[in-house]
């Protein structure tokens, strides 16, 4: 029996179109679902550039104008990979034309752009999701498991950072295709919005609601050329970011994150202390688990590297024999997946909308946090 088609239409084709489209390619391999990705269309400004990414993916087809998407009868779901400041308008949009939205982080610019995001896809009771792809790498959602089984018991403490290097050179203009995250006008923020999302975000879903925040940013190169203007221009994106935080369940947490950590292209680790146990976590080895148990005999009791690759870990049993790792690219194959089992069990998949606006809310505290030196609650 043939199953049902869902049919994307891709708005963007840079890092992040490249990675949800190898998803959709690789889904209906390895997991049986009901409804089979097709690479519909592609839509960029650029008719030449999206063309050429559409050729080489595999789309059936091209538009330059994401409205014409949108009018579109054979497009069932709209991906959003473009510049943050392009995602409320093209959401809403999408909702009002009743299409299925899968959409990049941050979900919005703010909370208040955010919100309006939420009660469009709530108004048209369409399928939503936000693309946090690191609730699905196999290691973080055993770490949730364990958690919800209360291995760790009472939690004390969670920390998280997120740094990388590849700011650091005055001489790297801002703004434009490819450095669009460097412009605040695109971004909103710069390493708040970008990296302590994530952080933010695997941060709620792991250990519960933040309360309140303290936070300071700075922004090391006060100016940079912007590739569109040739000017040099004041840059009001911040570098680096850490905060303190209260979470609701009387944890306390501390996150960090820098594009100025000489050395670190992509180190995101978090580490959560409870009274029983701890665990932690290393993006660069993606694959393991570390885990701490003081219930473990004295003579034996130390840290423990679970290696998640058998069948009965998160995901697994979909992949390969136990021993045989997967990647970085697999956490968005796992949300595709589990988005498309949502449109089965009409349980809509996480993040949807309004759960990542609750990131965008901690997102707007920590910022207003850094420019008034003070601390402020979550809303």
């Amino acid at each position: 029996m043939a199953k049902q088609p869902l049919n994307i239409g891709m708005v963007g084709y840079g890092f992040m179109g490249r990675a949800h489209t190898n998803a959709y390619k690789q889904v209906s391999q390895f997991f049986d679902l009901q409804r089979t990705p097709v690479l519909k269309a592609a839509c960029a400004r650029d008719a030449d550039k999206v063309k050429a990414f559409a050729d080489n993916w595999g789309y059936e087809s091209t538009e330059t104008d994401w409205r014409k998407l949108l009018d579109r009868k054979d497009i069932d779901c709209i991906d959003i990979c473009t510049p943050n400041n392009s995602h409320a308008e093209i959401a809403i949009a999408a909702a009002q034309a009743g299409k299925m939205i899968l959409c990049e982080k941050p979900l919005a610019m703010n909370g208040p752009e955010g919100l309006k995001m939420v009660e469009a896809v709530e108004k048209a009771k369409v399928p939503n999701m936000v693309w946090y792809n690191y609730r699905r790498v196999p290691a973080c959602s055993l770490a949730k498991q364990l958690i919800d089984e209360g291995r760790l018991g009472k939690i004390f403490h969670y920390r998280a950072n997120f740094l990388q290097d590849w700011t650091i050179s005055a001489e790297l203009p801002q703004g434009g295709a490819g450095l669009w995250r460097l412009d605040a006008a695109a971004a909103g923020s710069g390493v708040t919005g970008d990296l302590l999302a994530h952080c933010i975000d695997t941060a709620m879903w792991l250990n519960g609601g933040i309360s309140d925040v303290s936070a300071m940013t700075e922004t090391f190169i006060k100016e940079r050329t912007h590739t569109l203007t040739g000017k040099v221009e004041k840059v009001t994106i911040d570098d680096a970011c850490a905060f303190l935080c209260h979470f609701q369940n009387g944890s306390l947490g501390l996150f960090e994150s820098t594009r100025y950590a000489r050395g670190h292209k992509a180190l995101y680790t978090f580490e959560i202390n409870g009274e029983k146990a701890s665990i932690k976590w290393d993006l660069h080895d993606l694959q393991r688990l570390e885990y701490f148990d003081h219930g473990d005999a004295s003579r034996v009791r130390g840290w423990h590297s679970i290696h998640v690759t058998d069948g009965d870990h998160p995901y697994m049993g979909k992949w390969w024999v136990p021993g045989l790792a997967v990647g970085y690219d697999t956490s968005f194959t796992h949300q595709v997946a589990d988005f498309i089992e949502s449109l089965s069990t009409g349980k809509p998949a996480q993040p949807d909308f309004r759960n990542a606006y609750q990131t965008q809310l901690v997102l707007d505290a920590v910022l207003d946090s850094a420019k008034a030196r003070q601390w402020r609650e979550v809303k």
